[in-house]
């Protein structure tokens, strides 16, 4: 570049005036510029590093936001399951927002009603723990007696010093503030997913607009027949799940007013909450009620350990299968991989979701994928 010329780009650069009189073709600014070459290797490896760290800024907010993602999910599952009760209560001139008010205050009554049922009990129990404390350090020092024979063969107290003495008691005390974090942390996700639910059941229809709107008006009609499908199903299996969990309450509730076992509605209320959660929570629902049923004796416990045994092999392979083949229209053997996978994947939450999403995912397929492929 010679010296006139870059005087020249100097003085455009500095000066307006010459820079208007530069601008060629139409317009205040003039006409645009040739185009960047889109093929030029600094150009592709520009859009593929933006495109890598976009990515990777996506994956790292959600690995950030799971658990409150996973909270969202099952507000959002909740809300779809129960719609189809709202629907019907609109369906019967109830107006929506008094219809999603009843269902909210239903279900509610029904969390309220388990804590009622819940915590007396425990509190009991807490206090009678207090009270025979004294009695159980009198029968540990008595070999004469069960515990003290256990005492004396495996040195039960020397071990108990021995903890606390070398700094177990520390850990005994970050033990119970862990605890109280992790009560602290169920709390406040049962507040979260309840008013979550309650906000989605408030706006379902807006949000499944939204979702209708995401595709193209071609074929926005057979879409949305598909969503609301699909919907359908999550309602009809969180009505099967309801069935499934009132048999095992009643079985439960039978059980143990035939052995004598205390607190039988507390604990049949507890097992049908817990059979909510497929596979996992009929096992911990056994686990806690045959611990309770050792405070009647050790034959009792161990009978109702293997009425639960043999329940939940027949839940698992003959009564969820059967009941969510006629409300998901799921094959038994895709419901029990669905859990499985679904429980690895995302744990509690992933099992609750994961026959619904199987449904969804059956549906595409004989709906979308096959009819294609058949015509390929």
């Amino acid at each position: 570049m010679t010296e006139e010329e870059s005087a020249e780009q100097r003085e455009l650069l500095l000066d307006r005036e010459a820079r208007v009189e530069a601008v060629e073709g139409e317009g205040p600014y003039g006409s645009p510029g040739r185009r960047f070459d889109r093929r030029s290797p600094f150009f592709i490896g520009m859009l593929g590093g933006l495109g890598l760290g976009v990515a990777y800024i996506v994956a790292w907010s959600v690995a950030s936001a799971r658990e409150v993602l996973l909270l969202i999910a099952l507000a959002f599952f909740i809300a779809v399951g129960l719609e189809p009760i709202v629907t019907l209560l609109h369906r019967h001139r109830v107006r929506r927002g008094w219809a999603v008010a009843l269902v909210s205050l239903g279900f509610l009554a029904v969390l309220v009603g388990f804590l009622a049922l819940a915590i007396p009990p425990l509190v009991d129990e807490a206090n009678r723990l207090i009270k025979l404390a004294p009695h159980y350090l009198q029968e540990l020092n008595d070999r004469s007696s069960f515990i003290g024979h256990m005492n004396a063969k495996y040195h039960i107290v020397d071990h108990l010093q021995k903890a606390l003495s070398g700094g177990g008691l520390s850990s005994v005390t970050s033990g119970v503030f862990g605890a109280g974090k992790i009560v602290l942390g169920v709390v406040t996700a049962v507040i979260v997913v309840v008013a979550l639910t309650i906000y989605f059941l408030a706006d379902l229809p807006r949000v499944t607009s939204m979702l209708y709107r995401l595709v193209p008006h071609s074929r926005r009609a057979r879409t949305g027949l598909l969503i609301d499908e699909v919907f359908a199903r999550v309602g009809g299996y969180v009505l099967g799940n309801l069935i499934t969990s009132v048999i095992a309450a009643v079985g439960t509730l039978i059980w143990l007013e035939i052995f004598g076992v205390p607190y039988p509605i507390l604990l049949s209320v507890f097992v049908a909450f817990m059979d909510l959660i497929p596979i996992v929570g009929s096992t911990v629902a056994g686990i806690v009620v045959s611990l309770v049923a050792l405070t009647v004796s050790l034959p009792i416990a161990l009978a109702t350990a293997g009425f639960y045994i043999v329940y939940r092999n027949a839940e698992d392979y003959l009564i969820t299968p059967r009941v969510m083949k006629r409300t998901v229209d799921v094959s038994g053997l895709v419901t029990v991989i669905a859990v499985l996978i679904g429980g690895t994947l995302l744990g509690i939450i992933g099992a609750l979701i994961a026959i619904p999403i199987a449904a969804g995912i059956k549906l595409v397929l004989e709906e979308v994928t096959y009819p294609r492929l058949d015509a390929s």
